[in-house]
């Protein structure tokens, strides 16, 4: 049976190593230094690919077919993408991030790479709070903007989860001075209640990443943000896949099985505050 290939969960191959990826798709293999110190191999010839699942903040250098990353891509059946738009992009919280505006521009170009809108899933991940000048902010209003932007495209899965403060996370913070509020489950659980508002009358999927309380708001249900069922039911010629459960994930991820391409040595630049992964920030 084919695989599901990620790229990459854990950095942003498409914004920062176009030139890498690109590689490894030209030369149809990959070696892989995995989370726990040891490396793999990764057969990437598209007798062996059911669908490449891309991530990224920044999908200018695929939309530029910047080191013929696009062209690379072409003989894989199938694309599937993950594009995380927070409206936090440009500002302090995280600054290689291009703006809110920049990002939606790429929504249209990245459709017709994909092929259709349901090939895309925008996620709002995370929502933050901060304390600034003496204020309580957020970005959970952003979504007001972003969820007609999505709607008119016929995109309509939504990614979300709050910010989780694990303790790489809260050194970062601390050491760029950011005050970050962690809200209680039952604020969260609130504010869920607005995004789902939201999302219902743009006519939008709102689905909770690896946090299953937030599925006690009604319209919200739990992601799995590789799909297995769903990545068959989009496929060109309909091939099965792994509908399995990714054991390599946390326990409330209910993803179905994928490689990942993708290395925490592979430093992203974005330098969001409230990263857990990059060490280097």
């Amino acid at each position: 049976m084919k695989k599901v290939i990620s790229a990459s969960r854990r950095t942003d191959l498409v914004a920062f190593f176009p030139e890498w990826l690109s590689s490894v798709f030209k030369e149809e293999r990959a070696r892989v230094y995995g989370p726990s110190g040891f490396t793999y191999n990764v057969d990437l010839s598209p007798e062996a690919v059911h669908t490449i699942v891309l991530w990224s903040k920044n999908f200018s250098n695929l939309l530029k077919n910047q080191n013929h990353l696009s062209a690379a891509l072409k003989k894989y059946s199938q694309l599937y993408i993950h594009f995380t738009i927070t409206g936090l992009g440009g500002t302090f919280i995280e600054r290689g991030v291009p703006v809110p505006s920049e990002v939606i521009s790429q929504l249209d170009p990245l459709i017709k790479i994909a092929g259709m809108p349901e090939r895309i899933s925008v996620r709002f991940d995370p929502v933050v709070y901060w304390k600034e000048d003496g204020e309580v902010k957020t970005n959970l209003f952003y979504f007001e903007k972003l969820a007609p932007e999505l709607n008119s495209r016929g995109i309509k899965d939504v990614r979300l989860s709050f910010t989780q403060w694990y303790g790489k996370s809260v050194r970062r913070a601390e050491k760029h001075g950011f005050l970050y509020i962690d809200p209680s489950q039952e604020e969260k659980e609130d504010a869920a209640h607005t995004l789902a508002r939201i999302a219902k009358q743009q006519g939008l999927r709102l689905l909770s990443c690896s946090q299953d309380f937030l599925t006690r708001v009604p319209g919200i249900t739990p992601s799995s943000c590789i799909n297995g069922s769903l990545l068959q039911e989009l496929h060109p010629q309909r091939e099965p896949v792994s509908t399995k459960k990714d054991r390599t994930q946390r326990e409330e991820c209910r993803c179905t099985e994928s490689i990942d391409i993708g290395s925490y040595t592979q430093f992203c630049p974005h330098s969001c505050v409230y990263c857990y992964a990059n060490p280097k920030i």
